[in-house]
């Protein structure tokens, strides 16, 4: 499958989404995807966030034709916080796949960049620190 699709079904699934500072949240994925140096991993940047955050599975993108190291590194990248997972096993987990690990650390970096909130509270400092830590454990 390719990667317009891939951005596509991206754009799809966070319409009307939007990040902590009230932007459109589709600009997170594509900020990841285009530090990626491979077309399975722009696509997995791109999609990372998918089936965490929409109506779409891993079964809809392997319909869609997405190859299982695409499937794999989107798998990985999905938090299961509601099937209780913590936090530090899903880090683990995206620390088990190549493609998982280059689109997690730009994913924390992102997620670091203090511009993408109105004001950094107490909360955003607490968050900040597990990021860190994750990023260390990645790395």
């Amino acid at each position: 499958m390719t990667l317009d699709r891939a951005i596509a079904i991206a754009a799809e699934a966070h319409t009307d989404q939007k990040d902590k500072a009230g932007i459109s949240y589709i600009l997170h994925p594509i900020r990841l995807m285009i530090q990626m140096d491979s077309e399975e991993a722009m696509i997995a940047a791109v999609l990372h966030d998918v089936v965490e955050d929409s109506v779409w599975t891993l079964d809809d993108l392997r319909r869609e034709g997405f190859s299982d190291e695409v499937l794999n590194a989107v798998d990985c990248l999905t938090h299961r916080e509601g099937e209780g997972e913590d936090y530090w096993d899903y880090i683990k987990r995206a620390g088990s796949d190549p493609i998982a690990i280059k689109v997690k650390l730009a994913d924390l970096l992102d997620n670091l960049n203090p511009n993408r909130l109105d004001k950094v509270t107490e909360e955003d400092e607490k968050r900040f620190e597990r990021y860190r830590k994750a990023q260390k454990m990645l790395s």
